[in-house]
C-alpha cells in the first residue's frame, strides 16, 4: 500500500470520528495520563490490518507504542492477544475506534478468504477477489484478501481488459469487441471475455483472448466448458460463488474462482481493546 495514500485514508477516518474534539476523553482524561491496553480476539479468525491500526494511533501521537503480537496473515483463537498499545491515554482513547474498525473489517475479509482458500486447496483452482469493494478502501481490502492467502483480480478498469455482457451488447459480439480492444491496448495487457453460454466459447477462442470467464454457470455446464476449452487458456468461474460452493466449483477444473463475497459481505472479526490507566 502506498504509505502516502494510507496516511491520508487513516487521517480522514480520524477526522470523521473526532471532529472538533473528543468531548468524553477531554473531560475525563488529564493530559499527563498514561494508558496500557491489549487488543484481544473475541473469536477465531485471521488477522489483517495491524499496521493500519498502529498508524491510527501514531497519527494522533507518534510516541504511542503499538506492539504487534499476531502479525498480519496469522490465525488466532478466541481470547488470544493480537497487539498491545501503550502511551498517552488521550490519543489512545481517541484512536481506539478507528484502529479497531480498520482492523476488524480487514481481519474479517482475511478470515473468510482463508476459508475459501482451504476449500479450494485439494484442487488447482486459485481464489481471487473482485472489484466489489468499499469505495475508496479497495487497496486495504485487496491487501486483506492477500493476507487470507488468495490473489487479487484486476485492481481497476485500467490494468486489464474484461469484456462483459454489456460490452458485447454494445460492440455486437465477441469477435468485434476483442478486435476493438486489441487495436487500442498494448501487447502487455491481458484480455478476458465473459461468456454465459457454451456456444460462445468457440468464438472466444478464435478471437485469441487470454482468458474466459464463465459467468453464473451451473456445475454441469461449467464442467462442459472446461472440457471444451481443454486447457488452451485460463478459465475463470464467477457469479454468486460463496465459500460453501468453492469445493464443487473447483472440482470442475477451472483455474480461477473469483468471489465478490470476500470483500462485499465478509463479517467483521470481533476484536476489542481493553485499557487500564498506568
Amino acid at each position: 500500500m502506498n504509505p502516502i495514500w494510507l496516511a491520508d485514508v487513516v487521517r480522514r477516518a480520524l477526522n470523521e470520528d473526532i471532529g472538533y474534539g473528543d468531548l468524553t476523553t477531554e473531560a475525563i482524561v488529564s493530559a499527563n495520563s498514561q494508558a496500557s491496553g491489549t487488543i484481544i480476539a473475541k473469536e477465531a479468525g485471521r488477522i489483517a490490518g495491524s499496521e493500519v491500526a498502529a498508524l491510527a494511533f501514531h497519527l494522533l501521537d507518534p510516541s504511542v507504542n503499538f506492539t504487534i503480537i499476531a502479525a498480519d496473515g496469522t490465525d488466532v483463537q478466541a481470547g488470544q492477544q493480537v497487539a498491545q498499545v501503550n502511551g498517552s491515554a488521550g490519543p489512545v482513547l481517541m484512536g481506539e475506534r478507528v484502529a479497531l474498525n480498520f482492523m476488524q473489517n480487514m481481519s474479517g475479509i482475511a478470515t473468510i478468504t482463508a476459508q475459501a482458500v482451504r476449500e479450494a486447496a485439494p484442487y488447482k483452482a486459485r481464489i481471487v477477489d473482485t472489484r466489489k469493494t468499499t469505495p475508496t478502501l479497495r487497496p486495504l481490502e485487496k491487501y486483506a484478501v492477500r493476507m487470507g492467502g488468495a490473489l487479487n483480480h484486476r485492481y481497476g478498469l485500467d490494468d486489464a481488459v474484461l469484456i462483459k455482457e454489456n460490452h458485447l451488447a454494445v460492440a455486437g459480439g465477441i469477435t468485434q469487441a476483442v478486435s476493438l480492444v486489441r487495436r487500442r491496448v498494448g501487447h502487455m495487457v491481458k484480455v478476458e471475455v465473459e461468456v454465459e453460454h457454451l456456444e460462445q466459447i468457440p468464438e472466444a477462442l478464435a478471437a485469441g483472448v487470454d482468458a474466459i470467464l464463465l459467468d453464473n454457470m451451473d456445475i454441469p455446464t461449467m464442467r462442459q466448458a472446461v472440457a471444451k476449452i481443454a486447457g488452451r487458456i485460463i478459465v475463470e468461474a464467477s457469479g454468486n460463488i460463496t465459500v460453501d460452493r468453492v469445493a464443487e466449483v473447483a472440482a470442475t477444473g477451472v483455474d480461477i474462482i473469483s468471489m465478490g463475497q470476500l470483500t462485499r459481505s465478509a463479517p467483521a472479526l470481533d476484536l476489542s481493546l481493553r485499557l487500564c490507566l498506568q
